[in-house]
């Protein structure tokens, strides 16, 4: 009997599955800060608050006590993990009269796929002392096991007391260092803020973010964006890529005159510390009844003219770097408020592409609507290396060591030779002997497309320096996605954006390489390059016929693989490229 209970007890046990246990990861106990979309992480980088310490005997209460919300802030991770859990707790009510709960006290999490396209998750929540999210059933990614670029926002409204990320201890997991590029900040009102969208990647400086795929700093202040100088000393204290200036809104029923002098006076302020940074001033974004309500719309119109007052007279005073996004330009539909002005999913939406397009112009940051056109990051080969890690080396090594020439590419570039070294090296010696003496770097990116050399130029891998001779090669694969009309009209869009961020420099722009069974469409498709860039002052100069047997098929001596050359490849166009 005891024999038989014994040998019960273990079939139980041996029967009962066996569950991964959870391996928690907390973004405040790493060696660098990770809290994206903040200023003065020197200071706060270890907490989820936007403005330092020594802020809160210098400004207003109110500001202060909304400064500790965590409005715009994410963590950015990688992993692999078939379901992500993310636990927390917050100081305050979970909800508003007018804006839930997922957003005033919600996080929300996006992927980003190898090609660069931004998938939303959507997780079952649990809302008490701790606030739980669970993510799961989640597929792998097209091109490898390694998971995924992950980027968790957090609560609009709340003060985030402590935040971990839970995945399963078998999956890779690994926090996202703060991006060093300069943010695009914020001051603003409870608009900005996120007042009130129904999660936090729906407020518009999250949607920008997203976007624009750049820092995006939010010092909105919900009814406190009063173009304060205290709180403009902090704001110049960051270096900023773009300042806008959104607090309209909060001064409708200050006088004309006041909000004229404010604004001059702010612009100043700012314009003092950053001589040259643009500063973007926007219009109040309307009331939903002025249209009707002879009270709001006199608020409204009067604050938009003061606004234009108040531009008028810095532009004669010759201060220059000033751009407005005017009302019509927000073109807010009356269905896009919750009540008379705060903002609905859709209207973030509208607001934050009206705030795109402007900066882009701005930025010179373009673009089209073919795929080619439209700048994205990807990670089609982290087995081989990390893409965006390689871009911010490069970006390093350009600012200690700016490059007399460079040569823009993929992996036929990225495998040659040189530095940051490649884990596959086809053709170093030619390299060492060429393009090093020459004051080569090489910016070659494994299984980059053109649109994501558009996404390298436009986040700084030409900014800083001057360059004698930037190289392009780019284009073939494209070839197996692409027709021809997308790949020249991405090309030309990244030419000219070449152009744009270093005009002393010759641009060589080499043709797309002979490939295997692809010879005749490729020297078709470079025939069309070429004339397609001629009135850019352009010339295409096609070192590939070496590498072309008399049968006008590629010599597969040259190549690797039929696409990428060895070093007898290499050697045979390295010195047309250099010439």
């Amino acid at each position: 009997m005891k024999k038989i209970c014994f040998f019960s007890f273990l079939l139980i046990f041996v029967c009962i599955p066996t569950f991964a246990q959870t391996k928690w990861y907390n973004p405040l106990q790493t060696d660098v800060p990770v809290i994206q979309n903040q200023g003065f992480s020197d200071e706060i980088g270890k907490s989820y608050v936007r403005l330092p310490d020594r802020a809160k005997d210098k400004i207003r209460p109110a500001v202060w006590n909304l400064s500790r919300n965590s409005a715009g802030l994410s963590i950015h991770f990688y992993s692999n993990a078939p379901q992500i859990e993310i636990r927390y707790g917050v100081t305050s009510r979970f909800a508003m009269d007018h804006m839930p709960a997922t957003g005033v006290s919600g996080v929300d999490l996006y992927a980003i796929n190898s090609d660069g396209d931004w998938l939303n998750l959507w997780g079952n929540y649990k809302f008490g002392d701790t606030i739980t999210y669970k993510y799961s059933n989640i597929i792998k990614d097209a091109y490898h096991n390694a998971g995924y670029e992950y980027r968790l926002y957090l609560p609009l409204y709340n003060t985030v007391k402590w935040l971990e990320i839970g995945v399963p201890e078998e999956a890779s997991f690994e926090f996202i260092p703060k991006r060093k590029e300069a943010p695009v900040v914020v001051y603003g009102t409870s608009i900005a803020q996120g007042g009130c969208a129904s999660r936090p990647a729906m407020g518009w400086t999250n949607v920008l973010e997203r976007s624009l795929d750049r820092p995006v700093i939010n010092l909105g202040f919900s009814g406190n964006g009063r173009l304060e100088k205290e709180v403009l000393d902090f704001i110049c204290e960051i270096d900023a890529g773009v300042y806008i200036l959104d607090c309209f809104p909060n001064l409708a029923s200050v006088q004309k005159e006041e909000v004229v002098r404010l604004t001059v006076e702010a612009v100043k302020q700012l314009r003092k510390s950053h001589p040259s940074v643009p500063i973007l001033l926007c219009a109040h974004v309307g009331y939903t009844d002025a249209g009707i309500n002879s009270e709001r719309n006199a608020l409204q119109t009067r604050v938009n003219e003061a606004g234009k007052k108040a531009l008028s007279q810095l532009e004669k005073e010759g201060i220059t770097g000033l751009y407005y996004l005017g009302f019509d330009e927000l073109d807010m539909p009356a269905d896009a408020r919750v009540d008379y002005v705060h903002l609905t999913d859709f209207g973030m939406t509208v607001q934050a592409a009206a705030y795109e397009k402007k900066l882009r112009e701005i930025l010179h940051e373009p673009t089209g609507e073919t795929v080619t056109t439209r700048p994205v990051s990807q990670r089609r080969e982290p087995q081989m290396y990390e893409w965006k890690k390689r871009h911010n080396e490069i970006l390093s090594m350009n600012e200690s060591n700016p490059p007399k020439r460079v040569i823009i590419g993929n992996s036929i570039v990225n495998y040659w030779g040189g530095t940051p070294v490649a884990r596959v090296q086809n053709g170093p010696k030619s390299w060492m002997k060429y393009m090093e003496p020459a004051g080569f770097r090489n910016l070659g990116y494994g299984y980059d497309r053109i649109e994501n050399v558009l996404w390298r130029v436009y986040h700084g891998e030409l900014d800083g320096y001057e360059a004698e001779e930037v190289v392009i090669k780019i284009g073939t694969n494209n070839i197996g996605r692409d027709n021809d009309e997308e790949i020249v009209d991405g090309l030309v869009l990244l030419l000219k954006a070449v152009q744009q961020r270093q005009p002393k420099a010759k641009i060589k722009v080499l043709g797309i390489l002979p490939r295997r069974d692809k010879e005749e469409r490729v020297a078709g498709l470079n025939k069309t390059i070429a004339e397609a860039i001629a009135p850019l002052g352009l010339s295409l100069t096609d070192v590939g016929a070496p590498l072309l047997g008399k049968d006008g098929k590629i010599d597969e001596s040259c190549f690797t693989d039929g696409l990428h050359p060895n070093e007898k490849g290499y050697g045979k166009i390295v010195k047309k490229i250099c010439k």
